[in-house]
């Protein structure tokens, strides 16, 4: 008897035809998997995992010896500088698949979260550390509210600028609402005495109003309520006065070199001494508790110790290249809120960055800023790549994020019908 087509092993109908179908569909889907993101995405997400990596190292070489004379432990602060990553990088990855639809939805409940965090400093659960009330603790686990109102603080911003996008010429629409956001932030974290956090949520508000479209005279009647506000602000702490007073001198007085100028004395010298290639990965010697917050503070100071030049000239770099991927992302976004809100975490990061990096060097006094995404921390690490995660999420959904015509627009900021200038 013949063989119909309906019997062959290859027949369209039959069910061996469909298998390889199957495959090449399956082999398709996990191909778009790996390419359905821009090459934005991927570089942001690239440097992030690599200076998480190289922070739980230096933080391991940086305070090693301090944990081993106080716990007999060499990894207990990058153990749990792992652990804190470990928890931040699937919260990161979490947070770039929530829609920007919803980021823009729950901003405000939010900042409103933060704030009621944050005033948790000042009932029973608040910590004193250095000075500063801007901690809760309940048994071991303690956490750092103020770095949670950073993300609250730029994700209402962006709402705000959203809602009134076509009032941004009108100050008293845009400067009440976000005005009163902020100085609820600004004022919890500075009576909590964080000088450091405060300055940099400072720089988060002016870059995300700069990017959003706030127009530029409006800015400096608020750089200028600032300028004013400064003095007394600063000269409202006795330690902080006497930080200011002691690099303003340059630490020349002598009776102060056992006191307030040990740290960024010594800070500089492990900086100076690392020359060019530096003294090699755990060989510092200034982690020998010659230098106060090695692993925290002043890591830059071992990373140019321990790697020279060289080494901070490539972390510097990293930092830089974290950058272009934002501007990237403002450059072809045309929602204010995702422009407003990048710009804002763009603020905050390498804003944070170069003031650590000021401190050290010499050029800022000591303000108690760590560097982002290197320094031990837990809760600063963890918001770190929360809110990486959210500008992941924002690339994840621009507007032909594969078309390389886009990347060619200039980095513009928001006009009032929420366009590009």
């Amino acid at each position: 008897m013949a063989t119909t087509p309906t019997d062959l092993p290859n027949s369209r109908n039959g069910r061996t035809a469909s298998t390889p179908r199957r495959t090449n569909g399956a082999i398709v889907a996990v191909k778009n998997v790996f390419v359905a993101e821009s090459s934005t995405f991927y570089t942001i997400l690239g440097v992030t995992l690599f200076l998480v990596v190289f922070g739980v190292v230096m933080v391991l070489s940086s305070s090693s010896v301090e944990e081993y004379a106080a716990t007999h432990d060499f990894f207990g602060a990058a153990s749990r500088q792992g652990l804190y990553a470990v928890l931040g990088v699937p919260l990161m990855l979490i947070a770039s698949r929530v829609p920007t639809r919803i980021w823009r939805k729950w901003a405000m409940r939010l900042l409103g979260a933060a704030l009621v965090l944050q005033l948790l400093v000042f009932t029973p659960l608040g910590i004193d550390i250095q000075g500063n009330r801007n901690w809760i603790g309940l048994g071991s686990f303690t956490a750092q509210p103020s770095e949670v109102v950073k993300l609250g603080l730029v994700l209402g911003i962006g709402a705000i600028i959203y809602v009134k996008r076509d009032k941004l010429d009108d100050w008293k629409e845009v400067f009440i609402p976000i005005g009163i956001a902020s100085m609820l932030s600004l004022g919890l974290v500075v009576l909590g005495g964080d000088q450091g956090t405060a300055m940099v949520m400072l720089i988060l508000v002016f870059g995300a109003l700069y990017i959003g479209g706030v127009r530029a005279r409006h800015l400096l009647v608020g750089l200028g309520a600032f300028a004013v506000m400064l003095p007394f602000v600063t000269m409202a702490s006795a330690s902080r006065s006497t930080r200011i007073s002691a690099w303003l001198s340059g630490c020349t007085d002598t009776s102060q070199y056992q006191d307030i100028c040990w740290q960024p004395v010594h800070g500089m010298w492990a900086l100076a001494s690392g020359g060019v290639f530096g003294v090699g990965l755990g060989n510092s010697k200034a982690k020998w508790s010659w230098l106060p917050e090695a692993d925290n503070d002043y890591i830059f100071a071992i990373i140019g110790e321990e790697l020279g030049l060289i080494g901070a000239v490539v972390v510097l770099s990293l930092f830089v290249v974290l950058a272009v991927g934002m501007i990237k992302i403002i450059r072809q976004s045309r929602d204010p809120f995702v422009k407003t809100v990048t710009g804002g975490i763009l603020a905050w990061i390498i804003g944070q960055a170069l003031i650590n990096i000021a401190v050290v060097l010499g050029l800022l006094p000591v303000l108690g800023v760590p560097l982002p995404l290197i320094s031990a921390g837990g809760s600063a690490l963890i918001m770190t790549l929360v809110a990486i995660g959210v500008v992941l999420s924002f690339a994840r959904d621009l507007p032909g994020k594969n078309d390389p015509g886009l990347t060619n627009a200039p980095l513009g900021r928001t006009s009032t019908n929420g366009s590009l200038r």
